[in-house]
């Protein structure tokens, strides 16, 4: 993503459009409650980047897309299910189309952006135990596939896309099991002591879309080349190598981050750096080589790493805290930890921050926040007191900064409990 902008910037500036013109945006959010009396739907939620700026952020207005419409009656008519709970966001290389997972039912809906229309719904295979999900689904950066993880069902699965035909399927081919295949050591991929629940979290692919770093709910990771027809492993990694529940990735300084969070039974409190080199990899090394850098490991009780993102010219790298309400910043040229940004404050006193992307200008980053019925994520951590938008805004370079503003969001029902619980956040330009 920052590499696009970047290259927005510099394209923009060549022939001559204001910089402000580039740096035009808008900011889209996922409540991943359901739409108002009905048990599947939720929606996104729209800001344009302009009213997030300054003191009116607070009471910023949004476009909404209520899921239980447009987007379930698609999903209906291709898969014959609703598609409930919806959890990650992200846009392809040229930002034309939303995807969109739920991870509840294991939908993955595509958007035209600018339309804000529903083009396309796949739903995941069953998997392990007869279970789907969609936990994370990431495209290519040369928009020719979409990696995704079906978290429950342990299957890595692949939708081949065509963005300008509004073509997206599935390809059954390209499935790897990640229950029950081997690795090129002919280790078995999930076992006790090496990798004992392959359930895979969030599927963080290259700059190049050769190599996918696939994290795991039970620790360990697998590099897997996600061209081939099944998807083939790399590299392999154990749960002591990698700890479990990663979810964030970012590329910056010739390298691919990646952290491990806690949320279950078997490590209810990770927060750990990794920094995995761009080459290396091969089915010929023995296991955990490459080895990864560990930039920063504290398991400590309340610590709970989540969202990543780098900031602009890819100096600083963010690390969010869910658990403990705050944001680690590392150089990423020196891997020095700095100053935490500690988030709890006037604006929010428990925000629970959880994904994170930044403005084209690299003056503000926003955060997704959750709310005080959490959908997803065990509620140890993952419970927040102002479900909705928060703003930072970044000082030094992005070195540092502090929440400025909160837009909150809103779900009650019948019962009179607050339901809205974001999660997904995304920036497009304009």
């Amino acid at each position: 993503m920052m590499e696009r902008l970047l290259f927005c910037l510099v394209l923009c500036t060549c022939i001559g459009v204001p910089s402000a013109e580039a740096q035009r945006h808008e900011v889209w959010l996922i409540d991943q409650s359901n739409s108002p009396g009905k048990a599947f739907g939720g929606t996104i939620y729209i800001f344009d980047g302009a009213s997030l700026a300054g003191g009116a952020a607070p009471g910023a207005a949004a476009e909404m897309i209520d899921l239980a419409d447009e987007a379930a009656t698609l999903c209906v008519a291709e898969t014959g299910a609703n598609p409930v709970r919806p959890h990650m966001l992200m846009f392809n290389a040229t930002e034309t189309h939303a995807i969109l997972s739920f991870v509840a039912s294991g939908h993955v809906v595509l958007f035209d952006a600018a339309a804000r229309e529903p083009v396309g719904c796949v739903r995941t295979s069953i998997g392990a135990g007869g279970a789907r999900q969609a936990h994370a689904a990431f495209p290519s950066p040369d928009d020719s596939y979409i990696l995704v993880a079906n978290q429950n069902g342990k299957l890595l699965e692949r939708i081949d896309t065509d963005y300008a035909t509004n073509t997206f399927a599935f390809d059954p081919s390209a499935t790897l099991d990640l229950a029950l295949c081997f690795t090129p050591n002919a280790i078995p991929c999930e076992g006790p002591g090496i990798r004992p629940d392959n359930a895979p979290i969030c599927p963080v692919i290259d700059g190049t879309g050769d190599l996918g770093f696939i994290t795991l709910r039970g620790g360990g990771l697998f590099v897997v080349n996600p061209r081939t027809n099944p998807m083939s492993i790399l590299a392999e990694y154990d749960h002591a190598a990698v700890h479990g529940n990663g979810c964030g990735g970012a590329m910056a300084g010739g390298s691919l981050f990646i952290d491990s969070g806690g949320g279950t039974a078997a490590n209810l409190h990770e927060f750990d750096v990794y920094r995995f080199p761009l080459t290396g990899y091969s089915g010929l090394n023995p296991p955990n080589v490459p080895a990864p850098l560990v930039v920063y490991s504290d398991d400590g009780a309340g610590r709970d790493a989540h969202g990543m993102v780098v900031t602009k010219h890819g100096q600083y790298l963010w690390v969010f805290d869910r658990g403990g309400n705050l944001a680690e910043v590392f150089d990423v040229a020196t891997n020095a930890r700095l100053q935490p940004v500690e988030l709890a404050g006037a604006v929010s006193a428990d925000p629970a921050p959880d994904l994170g992307d930044i403005a084209p200008a690299g003056n503000r980053l926003y955060m997704s926040l959750r709310g005080p019925t959490p959908l997803t994520g065990d509620p140890h951590v993952a419970t927040g007191s102002t479900p909705g938008l928060g703003v930072i805004q970044l000082d030094h370079g992005g070195k540092g900064g502090s929440l400025k503003s909160l837009v909150r969001i809103s779900n009650i029902d019948a019962a009179g409990i607050e339901r809205a619980d974001a999660h997904g956040v995304r920036v497009r330009r304009k």
